[in-house]
């Protein structure tokens, strides 16, 4: 057990060290995390096979799942806190067009591509893998947005209007890979489940938003036990923790498979307690600052996940190439579509879609889904390469279009101690 917490203390120190190079190169922070990441990842350091020093092997990296499951729900808890209903009443509609609109959009343009990719040569893709790598496609990374938004102290009409979209994203897009899977399957094997394609789906939501619901609701009585703001603040994060656990359950009730997305349960925790406690934005800042840790060897692992071997397969690099192109090419004009239809101010329109690129976690989960198909596995490498690129390069560009539209200030006017020496 001493080597784990050699190995996290290591691959901390690591990513902060690191954080300051990239500091140098005006890139975010998150980037430092995901590089390092690799380096201590089993392709890099970890291959040296030293204990304590990187991640030796690809089972112990995936041992640290329930780190990266909690940090993951800490996440969209805080997301959750961006759905305050006088916010809804300005942007909450508009947010739920764009979200949809553009989900859509990027689906339909990767089905299009890779289809016609599989016409033109039927031996590199099949239909149902170019089906389930378009509702991949309309998975955004949530994490790695947020931490760039906290990173600058983004704030405007672009920001808040990118945190609603980005959880109504996940929503939008557990449905669509629901039913393409669905259909996947149905053509892969010759047999339609409508229980897997429409009923399974529509409950994963249901269920996942009235869990969050209660947590939310049980979270603020409890709440109100507590005078003490440690004490609040430990409530808080052990509820969290709670709700992570619960969401991470699965079982059978028939034939019917009942399970729930920690995002969205998380979301919805976060959602109902920020509009019933009248003291939760003063909570929610004091549990960012305890789970930037957290936070941090999220991205760490994240970076260790992802698999440097897919770089070596052909026919992965060029699917994936295209996949990438076709996808950006989708959430851009598609974000643009939606921001036209709903008359958004033009910075918005030009540089929303350039945000919602980063592609992690959700996706990652999808594709493991994916590989049960026949050709699944090229499903899985396609969206593992894109996420090594997406990661890498989305929240460099994130800044860039929050900096663009004036909504951030640039990292290295202030410090911790000028700010500490003047109080």
């Amino acid at each position: 057990m001493q080597i784990y917490l050699i190995c996290l203390a290591i691959a901390l120190i690591g990513s902060l060290m690191l954080s300051r190079v990239t500091k140098l190169l005006h890139l975010p922070a998150v980037t430092a995390y995901l590089v390092a990441g690799l380096l201590l990842g089993p392709y890099v350091l970890g291959a040296i096979g030293l204990p304590g020093l990187g991640f030796n092997t690809m089972e112990q990296v995936e041992g640290m799942s329930i780190l990266t499951q909690t940090a993951l729900g800490f996440i969209a808890f805080t997301i959750g806190n961006e759905f305050r209903i006088s916010q809804l009443k300005t942007i909450g509609a508009k947010a739920i067009t764009i979200g949809i609109l553009q989900a859509v959009i990027t689906t339909v343009v990767v089905d299009i591509v890779l289809i016609g990719l599989h016409l033109c040569f039927p031996n590199i893709i099949s239909i149902p893998c170019a089906i389930t790598l378009g509702a991949i496609a309309s998975a955004t990374a949530p994490a790695a947005t947020l931490m760039v938004v906290r990173q600058y102290k983004a704030d405007g009409p672009l920001t808040k209007l990118l945190m609603l979209v980005v959880a109504i994203d996940d929503a939008v897009g557990l449905l669509l890979f629901s039913a393409s899977f669905g259909i996947a399957t149905a053509l892969a094997h010759g047999q339609v489940s409508i229980l897997a394609v429409v009923i399974e789906p529509i409950l994963e939501i249901v269920l996942s938003l009235a869990l969050g619901a209660v947590m939310g609701w049980l979270l603020e009585r409890v709440e109100e036990f507590f005078h003490s703001r440690g004490k609040r603040m430990s409530i808080s994060v052990a509820f969290v923790m709670l709700t992570v656990g619960l969401s991470m359950l699965e079982f059978h009730i028939g034939q019917v498979h009942i399970k729930f997305s920690l995002l969205l349960v998380c979301m919805m925790t976060g959602t109902i307690f920020c509009n019933i406690c009248d003291t939760s934005e003063e909570l929610m800042d004091r549990i960012e600052r305890w789970t930037t840790p957290l936070n941090i060897l999220f991205f760490v692992i994240s970076g260790a996940e992802l698999d440097l071997e897919v770089l070596v397969h052909p026919v992965t690099l060029l699917v994936g190439v295209i996949y990438i192109i076709a996808r950006s090419a989708g959430k851009y004009y598609g974000s643009n579509l939606s921001c036209r239809l709903t008359k958004q101010p033009k910075p918005i329109t030009d540089n929303l879609g350039i945000t919602l690129l980063p592609q992690a976690g959700v996706a990652l989960g999808m594709a493991i889904t994916a590989a049960t198909l026949p050709d699944g596995s090229l499903a899985r490498n396609v969206v593992l390469f894109a996420v090594l690129i997406y990661e890498l390069v989305g929240p460099a560009l994130t800044k860039r279009s929050l900096l663009a539209v004036g909504e951030i200030k640039p990292e290295g006017r202030t410090s911790a101690r000028t700010l500490n020496a003047q109080k």
